[in-house]
C-alpha cells in the first residue's frame, strides 16, 4: 500500500463484536488470563502493551518500512531509552546542530556513563576521523533543529556499516511521508510524535522504529516496557487519528513552506533563510536525493540585533509565539532564548513552523511583522 493508504488503515487492528470502523479507546490496564495462564487477547498489562499502542506502533513501523516500533511518552524518552540501551563507556557521534533537549540529556544525564562528540555531520571525512574503538552509535538529525542542516543518510550509513556502528536518525522535521531513513540504510528512526505525527499540538509522544529486531532493539523494548515511560491509550488513539491525515497535511505544509521561504529570501529585512527547498541551501542536492519534499520548517536571520529580532517575534498576529512545531497552526520562536546562554544558535534567528492557514495570510503576517 502507498503511504496515504497505510496511514488510514494500518491502525485498524482492533476487531470487536460491536463492529467499530474507528478503533475505540481501550482504557483497561489489565487483561483476562485463560485457564492455562495465557493471554488470549494478546495483552497482559497496559505498561507492557495495549491495543491502542499496538495500533500506533504497527502504523508507524509500516510507514517507516521497519520491523518494529516502540512508542514512548515523549520524544525525549526515545533518546533516553536508546542511550540507556548502550553499554557504559560507549562513544556517540552526534551533530553539532542538535535538538537541545536530546543534547542536554547527553551533557547532563549521560555525561558520566557515555562519551560523545558533537561534530559537523555534513563533513563525511570528519565523521570517519571521529570514530573511536568504542564508538557504538552515530546519531544524526536531518533536517536539523534549528539550522535545517541536511546530512547524507545513505553515505553515513555506509560508514556506520563498515565500522559495525548503529546509525539512528531523528527524522522529526521530515515525518515518514517525506523521508524514510531505513530505506537509506539507517538502523533506527526516531520521531517526536508530538510534532507532525500528532499535528494538532494536543498530544505528547515519541516513537522509535527499527530496521530489524536485533539485540540492541530488545534492550530498548525492555526499557520501554519495564521502565514504563509509555503513552496512554488516549494519547495513542489521538496519534492514530491524526496519522490518518498526515500525508495530506504534509502536502499543505510543504506547499506553504516553499512560498514562505521564497518570500523571506526576497525580504530586505531578512539576512538569511535556512530551508532545504531553496536552491541556495548548501545541501539542497542531498535533500532532493533523500526527501520527497522539503516540509514546513525553516529558520531565518533577522537583519539587525536582538532587539530587532524581538520586535519581529512580538509583532506577529497570526503566528503563535510558542515552542514546538508541526501543528496545523503556524508557530514562531526565538530559539536562543529557549536554549539558554550556552546555545550556539544565532541570537537573531527565528524558527518558524509553517501551518495550514492560507499562505497569503501567513505571508501577510510576516510582512507586517518584518516591517
Amino acid at each position: 500500500m502507498k503511504p496515504e493508504t497505510l496511514a488510514i488503515h494500518a491502525s485498524n487492528l482492533v476487531k470487536n463484536t460491536t463492529g467499530d470502523v474507528t478503533p475505540p479507546i481501550n482504557l483497561s490496564t489489565t487483561f483476562f488470563r485463560d485457564e492455562n495462564g495465557g493471554y488470549p487477547g494478546g495483552h497482559m498489562y497496559s505498561r507492557v502493551s495495549n491495543p491502542n499502542r499496538s495500533a500506533l506502533e504497527n502504523t508507524v513501523a509500516k510507514l517507516e518500512y521497519g520491523e518494529d516500533a516502540a512508542a514512548f511518552a515523549s520524544g525525549n524518552n526515545c533518546g533516553m531509552s536508546l542511550f540507556q540501551a548502550l553499554k557504559p563507556g560507549s562513544h556517540i557521534i552526534a551533530p553539532d546542530d542538535m535538538y537541545w533537549g536530546i543534547k542536554k540529556q547527553l551533557l547532563t544525564i549521560f555525561n558520566e556513563t557515555l562519551e560523545f562528540d558533537f561534530i559537523d555531520q555534513t563533513d563525511l571525512n570528519l565523521i570517519e576521523k571521529s570514530i573511536k574503538p568504542n564508538t557504538q552509535l552515530i546519531w544524526i538529525e536531518t533536517p536539523s533543529n534549528p539550522l535545517l542542516k541536511i546530512t547524507d543518510i545513505e553515505e553515513i550509513a555506509k560508514i556506520a556499516k563498515a565500522h559495525h556502528i548503529t546509525l539512528a536518525c531523528d527524522s522529526t522535521f521530515a515525518s515518514p511521508i517525506l523521508q524514510n531513513p531505513i530505506l537509506l540504510g539507517a538502523d533506527i528512526v526516531m520521531h517526536s510524535s508530538t510534532k507532525y505525527l500528532g499535528g494538532h499540538s494536543d498530544v505528547l509522544g515519541g516513537i522509535l522504529v527499527t530496521a530489524k529486531k536485533d539485540e540492541l532493539w530488545e534492550k530498548i523494548k525492555n526499557i520501554q516496557q519495564t521502565g514504563g515511560a509509555v503513552p496512554s491509550p488516549f494519547d495513542c488513539f489521538l496519534l492514530c487519528r491524526s496519522i490518518k491525515t498526515l500525508a495530506y497535511r504534509m502536502k499543505g505544509h510543504c506547499e506553504n513552506g516553499k512560498k514562505v521561504a521564497q518570500f523571506l529570501v526576497n525580504h530586505p529585512n531578512v539576512e538569511a533563510v535556512f530551508f532545504p527547498g531553496l536552491a541556495t541551501h548548501p545541501q539542497h542536492e542531498i535533500a532532493k536525493k533523500q526527501m520527497k519534499d522539503f516540509g514546513g520548517m525553516m529558520s531565518f536571520l533577522v537583519k539587525g540585533d536582538v532587539d530587532a529580532t524581538s520586535k519581529v517575534v512580538n509583532s506577529v498576529k497570526l503566528f503563535a509565539q510558542a515552542t514546538s512545531l508541526g501543528g496545523v497552526e503556524s508557530l514562531i520562536e526565538h530559539r536562543y532564548s529557549v536554549e539558554g546562554p550556552d546555545s550556539k544558535t544565532p541570537k537573531n534567528l527565528l524558527r518558524i513552523s509553517i501551518g495550514l492557514e492560507h499562505v497569503d495570510d501567513i505571508i501577510a503576517d510576516l510582512e507586517q511583522a518584518l516591517g
